[in-house]
Protein backbone atom coordinates (compact mmCIF):
# COMPACT_ATOMS: atom_id res chain seq x y z
CA UNK A 1 0.00 0.00 0.00
CA UNK A 2 1.10 3.58 -0.57
CA UNK A 3 2.85 5.52 2.14
CA UNK A 4 0.28 7.44 4.16
CA UNK A 5 0.41 11.21 3.95
CA UNK A 6 -1.10 13.83 6.21
CA UNK A 7 -4.61 14.98 5.38
CA UNK A 8 -4.61 18.07 3.24
CA UNK A 9 -6.44 21.18 4.33
CA UNK A 10 -10.10 20.85 3.63
CA UNK A 11 -11.68 23.14 1.11
CA UNK A 12 -14.89 24.65 2.45
CA UNK A 13 -16.90 27.56 1.18
CA UNK A 14 -20.49 28.59 1.51
CA UNK A 15 -20.80 28.36 -2.27
CA UNK A 16 -19.61 25.61 -4.55
CA UNK A 17 -16.09 26.94 -5.07
CA UNK A 18 -14.96 23.69 -6.59
CA UNK A 19 -11.30 24.06 -7.34
CA UNK A 20 -10.20 20.66 -6.13
CA UNK A 21 -7.94 18.71 -8.43
CA UNK A 22 -9.51 16.13 -10.67
CA UNK A 23 -8.34 12.57 -10.98
CA UNK A 24 -4.92 12.28 -12.54
CA UNK A 25 -4.81 11.60 -16.25
CA UNK A 26 -3.14 8.21 -15.78
CA UNK A 27 -5.97 6.88 -13.64
CA UNK A 28 -7.65 4.28 -15.81
CA UNK A 29 -11.44 4.55 -15.77
CA UNK A 30 -13.19 1.31 -14.89
CA UNK A 31 -9.91 -0.54 -14.37
CA UNK A 32 -7.29 -1.14 -11.71
CA UNK A 33 -4.69 1.48 -12.59
CA UNK A 34 -2.50 4.17 -11.07
CA UNK A 35 -4.29 6.04 -8.35
CA UNK A 36 -4.58 9.83 -8.52
CA UNK A 37 -2.58 11.78 -5.97
CA UNK A 38 -5.74 13.38 -4.63
CA UNK A 39 -9.51 13.25 -4.93
CA UNK A 40 -12.27 15.63 -3.88
CA UNK A 41 -15.56 14.86 -2.13
CA UNK A 42 -18.50 17.21 -2.67
CA UNK A 43 -21.45 17.17 -0.28
CA UNK A 44 -24.30 19.24 1.06
CA UNK A 45 -24.18 19.42 4.87
CA UNK A 46 -27.46 18.84 6.65
CA UNK A 47 -27.02 21.86 8.91
CA UNK A 48 -25.21 25.15 8.66
CA UNK A 49 -21.86 25.18 10.38
CA UNK A 50 -19.66 28.15 11.11
CA UNK A 51 -16.51 26.09 10.59
CA UNK A 52 -17.21 23.63 7.80
CA UNK A 53 -13.54 22.81 7.35
CA UNK A 54 -13.37 21.61 10.92
CA UNK A 55 -16.59 19.63 10.47
CA UNK A 56 -15.29 17.84 7.37
CA UNK A 57 -11.73 17.17 8.52
CA UNK A 58 -12.40 13.99 10.53
CA UNK A 59 -13.90 12.26 7.47
CA UNK A 60 -11.38 13.51 4.91
CA UNK A 61 -8.48 12.97 7.31
CA UNK A 62 -9.58 9.38 7.97
CA UNK A 63 -9.83 8.66 4.25
CA UNK A 64 -6.51 10.38 3.48
CA UNK A 65 -4.67 8.37 6.12
CA UNK A 66 -6.22 5.05 5.12
CA UNK A 67 -5.97 5.48 1.35
CA UNK A 68 -2.54 7.12 1.34
CA UNK A 69 -3.71 9.87 -1.00
CA UNK A 70 -5.03 13.35 -0.28
CA UNK A 71 -8.79 13.51 0.13
CA UNK A 72 -10.21 17.02 -0.02
CA UNK A 73 -13.72 18.04 0.98
CA UNK A 74 -15.81 20.79 -0.58
CA UNK A 75 -19.26 22.04 0.36
CA UNK A 76 -21.99 22.49 -2.24
CA UNK A 77 -24.85 24.96 -1.99
CA UNK A 78 -27.36 22.36 -3.14
CA UNK A 79 -27.63 18.77 -4.31
CA UNK A 80 -27.71 19.61 -8.02
CA UNK A 81 -24.33 21.31 -7.62
CA UNK A 82 -22.78 18.02 -6.50
CA UNK A 83 -23.80 16.46 -9.82
CA UNK A 84 -22.39 19.40 -11.75
CA UNK A 85 -19.13 19.08 -9.84
CA UNK A 86 -18.83 15.41 -10.70
CA UNK A 87 -19.67 16.04 -14.35
CA UNK A 88 -16.94 18.71 -14.54
CA UNK A 89 -14.44 16.42 -12.74
CA UNK A 90 -14.13 19.02 -10.00
CA UNK A 91 -15.22 16.30 -7.57
CA UNK A 92 -14.75 12.56 -7.95
CA UNK A 93 -16.96 11.54 -5.01
CA UNK A 94 -20.35 12.99 -4.14
CA UNK A 95 -22.52 12.56 -1.04
CA UNK A 96 -25.96 13.60 -2.23
CA UNK A 97 -29.69 12.94 -2.35
CA UNK A 98 -31.50 10.21 -4.29
CA UNK A 99 -32.55 12.42 -7.19
CA UNK A 100 -29.02 13.70 -7.70
CA UNK A 101 -27.68 10.13 -7.57
CA UNK A 102 -30.09 9.23 -10.36
CA UNK A 103 -28.91 12.16 -12.50
CA UNK A 104 -25.22 11.49 -11.82
CA UNK A 105 -25.63 7.85 -12.82
CA UNK A 106 -27.58 8.61 -16.00
CA UNK A 107 -25.86 11.80 -17.12
CA UNK A 108 -22.24 11.09 -16.17
CA UNK A 109 -22.00 7.31 -15.81
CA UNK A 110 -21.31 7.65 -12.08
CA UNK A 111 -21.16 4.49 -9.97
CA UNK A 112 -23.43 4.20 -6.94
CA UNK A 113 -21.35 2.69 -4.12
CA UNK A 114 -23.21 3.40 -0.87
CA UNK A 115 -26.67 4.28 0.39
CA UNK A 116 -27.45 6.48 3.37
CA UNK A 117 -28.78 4.77 6.48
CA UNK A 118 -30.94 6.48 9.07
CA UNK A 119 -31.77 4.39 12.11
CA UNK A 120 -31.27 1.12 10.24
CA UNK A 121 -33.16 2.00 7.06
CA UNK A 122 -31.88 3.06 3.64
CA UNK A 123 -35.39 3.79 2.34
CA UNK A 124 -38.82 4.61 3.68
CA UNK A 125 -42.43 4.39 2.56
CA UNK A 126 -45.09 7.01 2.26
CA UNK A 127 -47.92 6.09 4.62
CA UNK A 128 -51.62 6.41 3.78
CA UNK A 129 -53.53 7.63 6.86
CA UNK A 130 -57.27 7.73 7.46
CA UNK A 131 -59.85 8.57 10.11
CA UNK A 132 -62.34 6.19 8.50
CA UNK A 133 -61.05 2.62 9.05
CA UNK A 134 -64.46 1.13 8.26
CA UNK A 135 -63.98 2.30 4.67
CA UNK A 136 -60.29 1.57 4.14
CA UNK A 137 -59.51 -1.40 6.41
CA UNK A 138 -60.32 -5.02 5.59
CA UNK A 139 -59.66 -5.98 9.20
CA UNK A 140 -59.74 -4.42 12.63
CA UNK A 141 -56.83 -2.03 13.27
CA UNK A 142 -54.03 -3.38 15.43
CA UNK A 143 -51.25 -1.60 17.25
CA UNK A 144 -47.55 -1.96 16.55
CA UNK A 145 -44.66 -0.04 18.07
CA UNK A 146 -42.84 2.71 16.25
CA UNK A 147 -39.40 1.97 17.67
CA UNK A 148 -37.90 5.41 17.02
CA UNK A 149 -39.85 6.78 19.99
CA UNK A 150 -41.38 3.61 21.46
CA UNK A 151 -45.00 4.59 20.82
CA UNK A 152 -47.82 2.23 19.84
CA UNK A 153 -49.65 3.30 16.66
CA UNK A 154 -52.59 1.85 14.71
CA UNK A 155 -52.35 -0.12 11.46
CA UNK A 156 -54.67 -2.24 9.35
CA UNK A 157 -54.73 -4.38 6.19
CA UNK A 158 -51.87 -6.48 7.56
CA UNK A 159 -49.22 -3.86 6.85
CA UNK A 160 -47.88 -4.37 10.40
CA UNK A 161 -48.16 -7.19 12.93
CA UNK A 162 -49.95 -6.66 16.24
CA UNK A 163 -47.59 -6.18 19.17
CA UNK A 164 -44.48 -6.12 17.01
CA UNK A 165 -42.20 -3.26 16.03
CA UNK A 166 -43.49 -1.59 12.88
CA UNK A 167 -41.22 -1.95 9.86
CA UNK A 168 -42.59 0.69 7.51
CA UNK A 169 -41.93 -1.60 4.55
CA UNK A 170 -43.90 -1.18 1.35
CA UNK A 171 -45.58 -1.60 -0.94
CA UNK A 172 -48.44 -2.93 1.19
CA UNK A 173 -52.20 -2.52 1.41
CA UNK A 174 -52.38 -0.47 -1.78
CA UNK A 175 -55.59 -2.13 -2.97
CA UNK A 176 -57.35 -0.14 -0.25
CA UNK A 177 -56.64 3.05 -2.21
CA UNK A 178 -59.37 1.93 -4.62
CA UNK A 179 -61.84 2.83 -1.87
CA UNK A 180 -61.05 6.49 -2.38
CA UNK A 181 -64.23 7.49 -4.18
CA UNK A 182 -65.28 10.62 -6.00
CA UNK A 183 -65.22 13.71 -3.83
CA UNK A 184 -62.98 12.25 -1.12
CA UNK A 185 -60.87 14.88 0.59
CA UNK A 186 -57.20 13.91 0.40
CA UNK A 187 -54.56 16.01 2.13
CA UNK A 188 -51.43 16.38 0.00
CA UNK A 189 -48.20 18.23 0.59
CA UNK A 190 -46.16 20.28 -1.89
CA UNK A 191 -45.69 18.76 -5.34
CA UNK A 192 -41.95 18.44 -4.68
CA UNK A 193 -42.51 16.13 -1.67
CA UNK A 194 -41.84 12.44 -2.47
CA UNK A 195 -43.71 11.10 0.57
CA UNK A 196 -46.36 13.79 0.78
CA UNK A 197 -47.27 14.07 -2.89
CA UNK A 198 -45.32 12.29 -5.62
CA UNK A 199 -45.41 8.65 -4.49
CA UNK A 200 -49.02 8.98 -3.24
CA UNK A 201 -50.18 10.49 -6.55
CA UNK A 202 -48.55 7.65 -8.48
CA UNK A 203 -50.05 5.05 -6.13
CA UNK A 204 -53.54 6.53 -6.45
CA UNK A 205 -53.26 6.75 -10.23
CA UNK A 206 -52.11 3.12 -10.33
CA UNK A 207 -55.28 2.31 -8.36
CA UNK A 208 -57.35 3.89 -11.15
CA UNK A 209 -58.02 7.23 -9.48
CA UNK A 210 -58.04 10.43 -11.50
CA UNK A 211 -56.16 12.57 -9.01
CA UNK A 212 -57.20 15.76 -10.78
CA UNK A 213 -60.92 15.08 -11.08
CA UNK A 214 -61.93 12.33 -8.62
CA UNK A 215 -60.59 13.72 -5.35
CA UNK A 216 -60.64 17.01 -3.52
CA UNK A 217 -57.03 17.89 -2.85
CA UNK A 218 -56.51 19.56 0.53
CA UNK A 219 -53.12 21.31 0.47
CA UNK A 220 -51.06 21.08 3.65
CA UNK A 221 -47.52 22.06 4.59
CA UNK A 222 -45.40 19.42 6.24
CA UNK A 223 -45.89 15.86 7.41
CA UNK A 224 -47.24 16.89 10.78
CA UNK A 225 -50.03 18.88 9.15
CA UNK A 226 -50.81 15.97 6.85
CA UNK A 227 -51.50 13.85 9.93
CA UNK A 228 -53.43 16.63 11.66
CA UNK A 229 -55.65 17.13 8.61
CA UNK A 230 -56.96 13.58 9.12
CA UNK A 231 -56.93 13.86 12.91
CA UNK A 232 -59.03 17.04 12.81
CA UNK A 233 -61.38 15.79 10.09
CA UNK A 234 -60.25 18.26 7.43
CA UNK A 235 -59.47 15.33 5.14
CA UNK A 236 -60.42 11.65 5.06
CA UNK A 237 -57.04 10.48 3.74
CA UNK A 238 -53.55 11.94 3.91
CA UNK A 239 -50.00 10.84 3.22
CA UNK A 240 -46.70 11.37 5.00
CA UNK A 241 -43.40 9.72 5.77
CA UNK A 242 -43.19 6.70 8.09
CA UNK A 243 -44.24 7.41 10.74
CA UNK A 244 -45.33 11.04 10.70
CA UNK A 245 -47.85 10.46 13.49
CA UNK A 246 -44.98 10.53 15.96
CA UNK A 247 -44.46 14.22 15.14
CA UNK A 248 -47.85 15.26 16.56
CA UNK A 249 -47.95 13.31 19.81
CA UNK A 250 -47.56 16.48 21.86
CA UNK A 251 -50.65 18.15 20.44
CA UNK A 252 -52.58 14.99 19.58
CA UNK A 253 -51.72 12.36 22.21
CA UNK A 254 -54.62 10.14 21.08
CA UNK A 255 -53.47 10.11 17.44
CA UNK A 256 -53.10 6.30 17.59
CA UNK A 257 -56.84 6.01 18.20
CA UNK A 258 -57.97 8.52 15.59
CA UNK A 259 -55.49 8.09 12.72
CA UNK A 260 -54.94 4.64 11.21
CA UNK A 261 -52.24 3.73 8.71
CA UNK A 262 -53.80 1.54 6.02
CA UNK A 263 -51.25 1.36 3.18
CA UNK A 264 -47.60 1.84 2.30
CA UNK A 265 -46.35 3.03 -1.09
CA UNK A 266 -43.23 1.78 -2.86
CA UNK A 267 -40.10 2.50 -0.89
CA UNK A 268 -38.57 5.97 -1.27
CA UNK A 269 -34.77 5.82 -1.25
CA UNK A 270 -32.41 7.76 0.94
CA UNK A 271 -29.48 9.37 -0.80
CA UNK A 272 -25.97 7.98 -0.84
CA UNK A 273 -22.49 8.13 -2.31
CA UNK A 274 -21.51 7.97 -5.97
CA UNK A 275 -18.09 8.09 -7.61
CA UNK A 276 -16.75 9.19 -10.95
CA UNK A 277 -16.14 6.59 -13.65
CA UNK A 278 -12.60 8.05 -13.92
CA UNK A 279 -11.51 6.38 -10.68
CA UNK A 280 -9.73 3.00 -10.82
CA UNK A 281 -11.75 0.01 -9.66
CA UNK A 282 -9.42 -0.92 -6.82
CA UNK A 283 -9.52 2.63 -5.43
CA UNK A 284 -13.32 2.59 -5.63
CA UNK A 285 -13.43 -0.77 -3.83
CA UNK A 286 -11.21 0.43 -0.99
CA UNK A 287 -13.00 3.78 -0.72
CA UNK A 288 -16.33 1.94 -0.51
CA UNK A 289 -15.10 -0.29 2.30
CA UNK A 290 -13.60 2.59 4.26
CA UNK A 291 -16.70 4.76 4.04
CA UNK A 292 -18.93 1.78 4.85
CA UNK A 293 -16.88 1.19 8.01
CA UNK A 294 -16.43 4.86 8.93
CA UNK A 295 -19.24 5.19 11.45
CA UNK A 296 -17.76 2.31 13.48
CA UNK A 297 -14.22 3.67 13.36
CA UNK A 298 -14.64 5.97 16.38
CA UNK A 299 -17.17 7.80 18.52
CA UNK A 300 -16.09 10.97 16.74
CA UNK A 301 -16.95 9.40 13.38
CA UNK A 302 -20.47 8.56 14.51
CA UNK A 303 -20.93 12.13 15.70
CA UNK A 304 -19.58 13.53 12.41
CA UNK A 305 -22.07 11.42 10.46
CA UNK A 306 -24.92 12.69 12.58
CA UNK A 307 -23.87 16.34 12.58
CA UNK A 308 -22.65 16.64 9.01
CA UNK A 309 -25.19 14.65 6.98
CA UNK A 310 -27.80 13.49 9.55
CA UNK A 311 -26.96 9.82 9.02
CA UNK A 312 -26.32 6.90 11.33
CA UNK A 313 -24.41 4.80 8.75
CA UNK A 314 -23.73 3.97 5.12
CA UNK A 315 -24.43 0.59 3.53
CA UNK A 316 -22.92 -1.06 0.45
CA UNK A 317 -26.33 -2.62 -0.30
CA UNK A 318 -27.17 0.02 -2.88
CA UNK A 319 -30.54 -1.29 -4.19
CA UNK A 320 -30.13 0.82 -7.31
CA UNK A 321 -33.57 -0.27 -8.55
CA UNK A 322 -35.05 2.03 -5.87
CA UNK A 323 -32.96 4.92 -7.18
CA UNK A 324 -34.03 4.12 -10.76
CA UNK A 325 -37.71 4.06 -9.75
CA UNK A 326 -37.26 7.32 -7.89
CA UNK A 327 -35.76 8.85 -11.01
CA UNK A 328 -38.75 7.75 -13.07
CA UNK A 329 -41.11 9.41 -10.62
CA UNK A 330 -38.99 12.58 -10.56
CA UNK A 331 -39.24 12.74 -14.34
CA UNK A 332 -43.02 12.41 -14.14
CA UNK A 333 -43.20 15.50 -11.95
CA UNK A 334 -40.39 17.44 -13.63
CA UNK A 335 -42.81 19.95 -15.11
Amino acid sequence: MRKSIAAAGVLATAALALTGCGAAADATAGDSGTWPEEITISLVPSTENADLAEALEPLTGYLSDELGITVNGVVADNYAATVEALGADQAQVIITDAGSLYHAINQYDAQLILRDVRFGASSYASVAFTNNPDKYCDDAPVQATYAANDVALSFCNGIEQEGADSTGSGPAGLDALKNIDEGTKVALQAATSPAGYQYPIVAMQDAGIDTDADIVQVPVEGNNNAVLAVYNGDAEVSFGFWDARSSVLGEAPDVADKVVAFAYTDMIPNGGVAVSSSLPDDLVAELTTLMDEYVDSSDEAAQVMSDLVSLTDWTAETNQDEIDRYGEILQKFAN
